[in-house]
């Protein structure tokens, strides 16, 4: 094969590896905590089949886009984001479906850092004399999965911390009013978050102030688990967010030697009438505090991949000084509203010197009509919980 041969042909493994990651991408806030994962299969260059993995618990992508097949890809190149996997789980072992079909060549985005699959599933396609070529388009592969590939090897949610400001750093005006520091693209971005990430957290006294529904507004979203930090429990019981626990996953963390005393009025204590009204209570060991650290590590064992920390300053401060945030969204408006009271988006202690702060990698600007939202992955964080 000539150079010209060999740069063509990268081209066009290019070209249907982003095919594979629109497919997988499709599926987002429907898979957690499995991958989203597309495949494409490729025979005498045209696609004679498609699929992802459309919902946990359901066929991953590679036996989506193969089962009803025929000789129509015996022989075919074989394009899947992620690693086929060679375990029984929920489902078959997508390896078995693609040697059962007769596919000649399987290009790979990125291994799969589950250690039940871990380059196995390569091994096992080249034992049956497929020939696997990994890393087309591996970073992007492996950007689309980031939460998966931290849930999977830490057990612990990955955490994005979301807020908006005015230009000179104000989340909300000294009077508390916020609305609407952003513009409606800005918000319908942040509906893309609340789909993408499994649950939403944040404070008591936001719930408080706001009375947030803290859920996903477009037409084709998924809820996330709604968590709620409240130390002593003073969340309202008249609150959208108990009044709608039935229907959307709550829960509400607070210290274990919080003590709440019966309401005569109301027939029980405010942990029980939470729990009548559909809210989850989670007791932590602290008197005086919600221990965030001690929260992820329940939450994963829950199966809950993944966090998004919309506020206020006091929770973001608390992620920030203990080393919790993996990622950061800050939506910034082209305004100036002053104020020595006005709430900044993390409050806390702070860090003493400058050459403390957190620095930002892997910067993305997106531009949102007048607003701008700057996302990069935070680090000098802890990795593990």
């Amino acid at each position: 094969m000539n150079a010209q041969e060999t740069h063509e042909g990268k081209g066009m493994h290019e070209i249907h590896m982003k095919r594979a990651l629109e497919l997988a991408q499709s599926a987002m806030g429907h898979t957690s905590p499995n991958p989203m994962v597309g495949c494409v299969a490729v025979r005498e260059g045209c696609v004679v089949a498609e699929g992802c993995h459309e919902e946990y618990g359901g066929f991953h992508a590679e036996r989506n886009a193969l089962a009803g097949c025929g000789e129509e890809v015996r022989g075919a190149d074989l394009y899947v984001t992620l690693e086929p996997c060679c375990h029984h789980g929920k489902t078959p072992p997508c390896t078995d479906i693609i040697i059962e079909k007769g596919i000649g060549r399987v290009f790979v985005g990125a291994l799969d850092p589950n250690p039940k699959v871990a380059g196995n599933g390569v091994r096992i396609l080249r034992e049956h004399g497929i020939e696997v070529t990994v890393g087309i388009l591996e970073e992007e592969c492996m950007r689309l999965n980031e939460i998966f590939f931290h849930y999977i090897t830490s057990g612990a949610p990955y955490v994005a911390m979301k807020y908006a400001m005015t230009l000179d750093g104000k989340i909300a005006a000294f009077t508390g009013d916020s609305k609407w520091v952003t513009g409606e693209k800005a918000r319908e971005h942040v509906q893309l978050l609340r789909k993408k990430y499994s649950a939403i957290m944040a404070g008591v006294d936001t719930v408080i102030a706001d009375d947030p529904m803290l859920n996903c507004r477009m037409w084709n979203g998924v809820d996330p688990v709604r968590i709620i930090c409240d130390t002593h429990l003073r969340i309202p019981l008249e609150s959208r967010i108990v009044q709608t626990a039935k229907e959307i996953p709550t829960m509400v963390a607070c210290a274990a030697q919080t003590v709440e005393q019966p309401n005569v009025s109301k027939g029980g204590t405010k942990e029980e009438l939470l729990r009548e009204a559909g809210v989850e209570v989670i007791r932590l060991d602290a008197d005086d505090h919600v221990p965030l650290a001690d929260l992820f590590c329940e939450l994963g064992k829950r199966k809950i991949d993944s966090v998004l920390a919309e506020g206020g300053g006091t929770i973001h401060g608390s992620l920030l000084r203990t080393g919790l945030v993996n990622r950061v969204y800050a939506y910034i408006a082209p305004k100036l509203i002053g104020g020595k009271e006005a709430k900044s988006p993390i409050e806390g202690s702070g860090f003493a010197k400058m050459d403390e702060a957190r620095q930002l990698s892997d910067i993305e600007i997106i531009s949102l009509e007048r607003d701008f939202c700057i996302t990069g992955r935070l680090s000098g964080r802890n990795e593990t919980i």
